[in-house]
């Protein structure tokens, strides 16, 4: 599956979180330590925001370690709040619509994991969208999927709420098996707050991790220091909220 890092605060070069550190998310895409996968080459995505609303996109299908535009870029691009992520393809294509992050209008998103049975479930999933969200779907992802459904369920009003209502109706849906399994790790932001989930159906989700950063917070799937000691891991079906002048805040998705 993949990996990913999300930044808010400060400025700081996008180059300090993805492309510096030892276990860096470059170096995520070649030797990941706690994904499914060990490398993550099925394309790149770098989204950050500055002086305007929405957020700015590169996405690539090429892998991260040998990409030179993705060394030059986070070199230079500074921003207060950005997301960077590298993709291992749980059975779509390897297209630039198909990268991470995502994003419609303001808000931008990205997510490790997937939903069982996605290709017997699609159909369904795109009929439970609004046109107006229809319309912004440009791959053929699970993750953009759920995006779309967050934003569709009022994520912008309520997103405890809106993060339930979409696994809940992810997980209604019948498919020949009987049963739908969801495991994620996402991040989401409207460029002010950024919010990170950690939920799985059953077994064990993937890891969710978050630290401070200077004067900011870096929210992660896979931490990119050795030092474990100063971060701190979102417990299983949490919603992890961290908002400017707050700290952090976690939040149960679900009730067993």
């Amino acid at each position: 599956m993949c990996r990913w890092v999300a930044y808010t605060g400060p400025q700081i070069y996008l180059q300090e979180l993805v492309t510096e550190p030892d276990h860096s998310l470059v170096e995520q895409s070649l030797h990941a330590a706690e994904g499914k996968t060990i490398t993550n080459g099925d394309g790149f995505g770098i989204g950050w925001y500055d002086q305007r609303p929405q957020p700015g996109l590169l996405r690539e299908t090429m892998p991260a370690w040998n990409n030179r535009n993705l060394q030059s870029l986070t070199y230079q691009v500074q921003s207060r709040l950005f997301f960077a992520h590298v993709r291992a393809s749980t059975g779509t294509e390897t297209t630039r619509a198909n990268c991470h992050p995502f994003s419609c209008g303001k808000w931008m998103f990205m997510h490790n994991g997937q939903i069982s049975h996605y290709p017997e479930l699609r159909r369904q999933l795109e009929n439970q969208l609004s046109d107006q969200y229809y319309q912004q779907r440009y791959g053929t992802t699970d993750s953009e999927l759920i995006f779309l459904h967050l934003l569709s369920n009022g994520f912008a009003d309520n997103p405890l709420k809106a993060a339930q209502v979409t696994i809940q109706n992810i997980e209604s849906l019948v498919t020949s098996t009987g049963h739908i399994n969801i495991r994620l790790t996402a991040a989401i932001s409207d460029g002010n707050s950024l919010w990170a989930m950690r939920y799985a159906t059953r077994k064990q989700p993937p890891g969710l991790y978050w630290s401070q950063h200077g004067q900011g917070q870096v929210v992660v799937s896979e931490p990119y220091a050795c030092d474990l000691a100063n971060w701190h891991e979102v417990a299983p079906n949490s919603l992890l909220t961290v908002s400017p002048g707050h700290e952090p805040q976690v939040s149960r998705l679900l009730d067993s």
